[in-house]
């Protein structure tokens, strides 16, 4: 049994090639991620522990927010002498490194990254752990000299001697670049403008008593926890952070965490929409190869084999085919590695692919995935073969399922799909979104299986209509071809399947981001009223220097500003929420059109005011005129009164969760230092929009970081934002018709092995080649168009719900790209002629004689 196996594998091998790249591409995805992941975590790590000082001193990080304030937390430099002072202590720096800097040359052009990485001005010293070394000119001393780093200067053009502009918190001042200096670890991709140690608390911080930490280095014989716990007695753990050198080497790759995080569920995205697809492909090859074969198994069960060696004979095949799928798919692997390696490095992350990691579980990963995969898709028709007959060694008879009942299909289908259906319907009346997304994700799992599983059923009402005129324009070529798409419903089911995954996969996407886009539009039509806003192209907070400039353009009538305060808040329900609170000038509704449930912006804005989301107070037993102890960084706390409660349509109001906001003047008392987030910008009367918005925009030019925007700006940054999650799912959406052409390919390919005594009756009756290849494409077209109708039904009802779980957030309009629908169908019908290419050339190759003597 093991002979025939591998011969009947080696005979074969042609018509598995195309499985097998279904599961290449899985595995590739798969140990892709694992190796660039793991090869970006040791970098860092490693670029981590050698850069940390032994402990570092840092201001108490108390709140965090994802919106940042523009205040720097810093501690007194003085610290240093009395750490300095501490048995132990080899050496102490008082740093000053702060990222809400904006860095631009001569000609207004930022020198900054352009990738999201940060522009980091520090003060420069040397030391064993400093990650650059000066290689050209000489040191900053004193005032007005800088260095930069040498990959910031040779993609920016920057040359020693020439000038620029540095926009700090405390004002904007030029520096001449004096040196050079090179990373001798990984370049992170930031910028890093360095000072002298004096100028840079000055310029950088608004005092040369402040810093942003204090770097301690551990004498020979003292360990770093020890040197911490010796510091922290000194300098009080209550007052500030204490981390040692690992713990500040884990706090660094955890913020960087988040940005791996999203590469990797990405491609385990793409992995796992090239596993699913490829299922469908695996098992309609195997059982189409089981098929063919019929009369052959029934002969090895004539000659005494019994079902399970029939059973194993399969699955040793499924499982060859895996593990040649797994080793190929484990080189592609590290090619999309390398491949993504130097992408990061063309976006200015300088990995070295010599460098690259393969840790033990990428190849367990990648074997366990391919096999897997191949093994379960090959069980049932394994199961099928099992079951064939000796007598079937005498018949021209096939196990595929033609004409067999779809009876067990049926209720199954229609049991799974019922639960799907209610899943769908709870979620599109819950009223809490935590529950209505739960029920969403259920729903969308029941009713893809209900419609993988009731697909056949589907097949032949549906192929009916959609290859209905195909007899009236091709005649019997067409007649013919769309009774070969209704011969095997179960095989056009599961061809079809491949390609409704993801179709559907892109029209509930389709309709879930044009909803949010008309949304969107909605709510900024509805509650912005400024004529201009001015804010950061990467929404950092910006200098006071800006503020002013915008209150001082001619035509300029009124300028609100908004500020971000991390806040906790104690509600009455007895929860602790930790949020972002924004604050605003007390002319706010002369540029936001707001709708108060109660109260209004004069109490919310007022000293000791607060204003939140009527929805959020709801649902905490928050009452106007309630009384809520409220905490800021830095362990300043204050109780403030609930002056209104806003009705934004659930869109959290100004603020982030809860909607909180309050007056300006209460974000500079409790977080002071704070920089404006954006300008809300009224015209004065007699100025025209355009001619405001020039000015404007001549004022700002030393700024190239900070853009003015009209509404329709806003809306199209809004689009461009939801613009980037469509594309992911475009993607997504390729991989999945690459995987599906090939499994109509594959299909067709095996079809016209299946037929080939057929054809040749077909062709010595007269049937043309050109006929031919006609009859195959037109049978290829109609199943695409199948799977793409199933798949873009099925996306509208997601999209729909998922559309309703939005609404519990605001996103109340409904949208359906109408365009992009039509589009996909008639895309669907090009991949169809495109798949059934090869096949029906191949078909149009055979010699007549040969495919009639064929058995």
């Amino acid at each position: 049994m093991l002979k025939a196996t591998l011969r009947s594998f080696l005979a074969h091998k042609g018509r598995l090639a195309l499985s097998a790249l279904a599961v290449v591409l899985s595995v590739a995805f798969v140990a892709g991620s694992l190796i660039f992941s793991d090869t970006v975590t040791r970098t860092f790590d490693r670029l981590f522990a050698s850069t940390s000082a032994d402990v570092t001193v840092e201001p108490k990080q108390d709140l965090k927010s994802p919106v940042p304030s523009g205040a720097v937390q810093t501690v007194p430099a003085a610290l240093k002498e009395q750490v300095a002072k501490v048995d132990g202590v080899a050496a102490a720096h008082a740093d000053v490194s702060v990222q809400n800097v904006v860095v631009v040359d001569s000609d207004n052009k930022s020198v900054g990254p352009t990738t999201g990485a940060p522009t980091i001005a520090t003060s420069w010293y040397v030391t064993h752990r400093s990650p650059v070394k000066l290689t050209s000119g000489h040191a900053p001393n004193g005032a007005g000299e800088a260095l930069l780093d040498a990959d910031t200067a040779d993609k920016k053009h920057v040359r020693i001697g020439d000038t620029l502009t540095v926009q700090a918190q405390p004002g904007t001042f030029r520096v001449r670049v004096v040196g050079i200096a090179t990373f001798t670890t990984t370049n992170p991709g930031a910028a890093l403008v360095f000072l002298d140690p004096a100028v840079a608390a000055r310029e950088l911080l608004g005092s040369a008593d402040r810093a942003t930490s204090i770097s301690v280095d551990a004498a020979k014989g003292v360990s770093d926890p020890e040197l911490k716990r010796r510091v922290g007695e000194a300098v009080g753990t209550g007052t500030y952070d204490l981390k040692t050198a690992d713990e500040q080497a884990k706090s660094a790759a955890a913020d960087l965490g988040g940005f791996l995080d999203v590469i990797k569920y990405v491609m385990l995205g793409f992995a796992g929409i090239a596993v699913l697809v490829g299922i469908f492909l695996i098992v309609n090859t195997f059982s189409m190869l089981i098929a063919q074969r019929t009369r052959e198994l029934g002969l090895l069960r004539a000659l005494g084999a019994d079902r399970r060696q029939v059973r194993r004979s399969v699955l040793t095949e499924a499982v060859l085919l895996g593990v040649v799928g797994s080793t190929l798919g484990l080189a592609a692997g590290i090619g999309l590695a390398f491949g993504l390696i130097r992408l990061m490095s063309a976006f200015g992350m300088n990995l070295k692919a010599t460098e690259m990691v393969i840790g033990w579980a990428t190849p367990v990963a990648a074997y366990v995935v391919g096999v897997g995969v191949t093994f379960v898709a090959a069980y049932l028709p394994a199961r099928r073969a099992a079951a064939v007959s000796p007598m079937a060694a005498l018949a021209d008879a096939e196990v595929a399922g033609v004409g067999k009942p779809l009876k067990v299909r049926a209720i199954v289908g229609s049991v799974v799909g019922a639960a799907g259906a209610a899943a769908l319907a709870g979620c599109a009346t819950a009223t809490k979104t935590a529950s209505a997304a739960s029920l969403l994700g259920l729903g969308v799992v029941l009713t893809l299986i209900a419609t993988v599983i009731a697909g056949p059923l589907l097949v032949r009402p549906v192929i009916r209509v959609l290859g209905g005129a195909f007899p009236a324009l091709f005649g019997s070529v067409g007649r013919m071809s769309q009774r070969n798409a209704l011969r095997n419903p179960r095989r056009t089911g599961a061809t079809a399947a491949a390609l409704m995954v993801g179709l559907a996969l892109v029209g509930g996407m389709s309709v879930a981001s044009a909803s949010m886009s008309a949304s969107f539009d909605r709510q900024i039509d509805k509650t912005l009223g400024a004529d201009f806003t001015v804010q950061n192209t990467n929404f950092l907070p910006f200098t006071k220097e800006i503020t002013d400039k915008v209150r001082g353009t001619e035509g300029v009538r009124l300028v609100v500003r908004q500020r971000f305060a991390p806040v906790a808040v104690r509600l009455p329900d007895g929860k602790r929420v930790e949020t972002t609170a924004a604050g605003y000038d007390a002319q706010v509704d002369e540029v936001a059109h707001v709708t108060y449930a109660a109260g209004n912006s004069a109490a919310a804005l007022a000293d000791g005011g607060l204003g939140m989301d009527v929805t959020f107070a709801r649902n905490h037993h928050v009452r106007l005129g309630s009384t809520l102890p409220v905490e800021f960084p830095g362990g300043r706390t204050t109780e403030m009164t609930v002056g209104a409660l806003t009705d934004q349509g659930g869109s959290g109001g100004f603020g982030m969760q809860g909607g909180l906001f309050f007056g300006i003047a209460t974000v500079q008392k409790y977080v002071p230092g704070g920089q404006d987030a954006a300008l809300y910008v009224a015209k004065a009367a007699g100025t025209g929009a355009d001619q405001l918005r020039s000015r404007l925009e001549r004022t700002l030019k030393p700024y190239p970081q900070v853009q003015v925007r009209d509404q329709a700006d806003y809306k199209k940054l809004v689009h461009d934002q939801i613009a980037v999650l469509l594309y992911l799912v475009y993607a997504l959406l390729g991989l999945a018709i690459v995987i599906a052409v090939l499994g109509v390919v594959n299909t067709l390919a095996l079809s016209v092995v299946e037929r080939t005594r057929e054809i040749g009756l077909l062709r010595a009756i007269g049937l043309g080649r050109r006929q031919l290849r006609r009859m195959i494409r037109l049978e290829s077209v109609v199943i695409a168009v199948f799977g793409a109708v199933l798949g873009l039904g099925l996306g509208l009802v997601w999209g729909v719900c998922t559309q309703q779980v939005l609404a519990l957030q605001g996103m109340s309009a409904l949208a359906i790209p109408w365009g992009t629908i039509v589009g996909v169908v008639i895309g669907s019908a090009v991949v169809g002629i495109v798949a059934a290419l090869l096949p029906a050339l191949r078909a149009s190759r055979m010699n007549v004689l040969a495919a009639i003597a064929h058995e």
